[in-house]
């Protein structure tokens, strides 16, 4: 047993990590399982599976439930705790693990530069800005810096503390690369897209620069052994999960082309179709084709791109969000095998004390109507309130639920 974790504590995780357990081998969570792989056939015949991301309010639903002392003991009992909130509480289609889950590889600092960044309290930040205008400050950028990762000091802790109940091992872990992001965090979203407009040729060298960065990552990575299948309830990112039948479930020192990518570049949104093809698509296409399977989008709108966009020939998930043209998208995705993963307005959520049901009826109505005939996919994020209530959250799956009976 770790030093400081108390015997009090001990116990309280012990009895967490009993009561994660006994969910994941619970019928309804089998049957959860059993409807994801349909779902990740993406043969238009699943059910429509709803979560809700829980990260961004956390805090309000978590932090009152925590009972244990020390601040390591704490920091497992959230983790359990994050682990079978949605289950227990919201009944939306998290599943629950029978194991706790560690990933190994390399992480990236984008041309050696640590992101500056300025809060202003609560949600609020603005990102220094270190490369203010390319011609001046190219040489800023440096190779990026790959640095080795091998879960963290808690995953022995869990082992001592819970690891008889509930194994603690090493899986996969879907890539994330969002190529526009790591730039906005150096220059700010006005000097790029300035770069674009002044620069090109400078903006398409520090591109490649940093491309060429991510694939000797994701190189290196495989080469020394460290990509295991990512599959089943593995996370993909953006509130989803890797259930596939077109990668390996299982499997070890596997190749990047056999697991999923995860790729948004929401920041384009102030730039025009034409720019995107120019300036994102060659290095997005680029590292995508190193990956068996890409799920893309975030908040933005991915029908003014969607001629590149859906030419990523490995796109199985696309993010529908709240500022695309559902209808655009409903008619676009016919006859792909792409997933219609829409992302609701937190709005109903998030906004008021009590739910609008008549709001969020036609809301989700128009979704179901725009993705007739595919396999859709419901995430609600960016929720940072729910009012402490998270019966609200229940009522809000529940009537999901019942307007996608409907969905043919």
């Amino acid at each position: 047993m770790q030093d400081n974790i108390t015997e009090k504590d001990r116990l309280r995780l012990r009895d967490l990590a009993k009561r994660q357990l006994e969910f994941s081998h619970s019928p309804r969570n089998q049957q959860l399982f059993r409807e994801w792989e349909l779902h990740g056939q993406v043969t238009g015949s699943s059910r429509p599976m709803i979560t809700v991301e829980l990260w961004t309010f956390a805090a309000e639903m978590i932090n009152p439930l925590l009972a244990c002392e020390s601040e390591e003991a704490r920091s497992l009992e959230s983790m359990l705790l994050n682990n079978t909130y949605n289950f227990e509480h919201f009944h939306d289609d998290t599943v629950v693990r029978n194991y706790i889950g560690y990933s190994e590889g390399y992480r990236i600092t984008p041309f050696g530069l640590t992101v500056r960044k300025q809060e202003s309290g609560g949600l609020g930040h603005h990102f220094i800005p270190q490369v203010k205008n390319l011609t001046d400050d190219f040489h800023l950028l440096q190779k990026s810096v790959l640095t080795r990762y091998n879960g963290g000091s808690w995953v022995e802790s869990a082992r001592d503390v819970f690891g008889d109940i509930l194994p603690v091992k090493k899986i996969g872990n879907a890539f994330s690369v969002c190529l526009l992001q790591d730039i906005v965090h150096i220059m700010g979203m006005e000097n790029m897209y300035t770069a674009m407009a002044v620069d090109p040729e400078l903006f398409h060298q520090m591109c490649t620069m940093l491309t060429n960065d991510y694939i000797e990552l994701i190189e290196l990575t495989e080469s020394e052994g460290l990509l295991s299948a990512t599959n089943k309830d593995t996370h993909l990112g953006q509130g989803s999960m890797c259930f596939t039948d077109d990668l390996p479930a299982e499997g070890k020192n596997l190749k990047s082309s056999q697991i999923w990518i995860y790729m948004d570049a929401q920041e384009a949104t102030g730039i025009s179709p034409a720019m995107y093809h120019e300036f994102v698509y060659p290095y997005y296409k680029r590292i995508s084709e190193k990956f068996g399977l890409l799920s893309y989008g975030c908040c933005e709108a991915v029908h003014p791109f969607w001629d590149d966009v859906s030419s990523y020939k490995n796109m199985q998930k696309v993010s529908v969000s709240p500022w695309c043209d559902e209808n655009f998208a409903g008619r676009a995705l016919q006859g792909m095998k792409t997933v219609y993963h829409r992302k609701p307005s937190p709005n109903f959520l998030g906004v008021t004390q009590e739910l609008d049901e008549d709001a969020v009826k036609a809301h989700i109505q128009k979704t179901v109507d725009c993705a007739s005939g595919l396999t859709l996919e419901i995430t609600q994020r960016d929720v940072y309130t729910v009012h402490q209530n998270p019966s609200k959250v229940e009522r809000y799956v529940t009537l999901i639920r019942e307007i996608c009976k409907g969905k043919k």
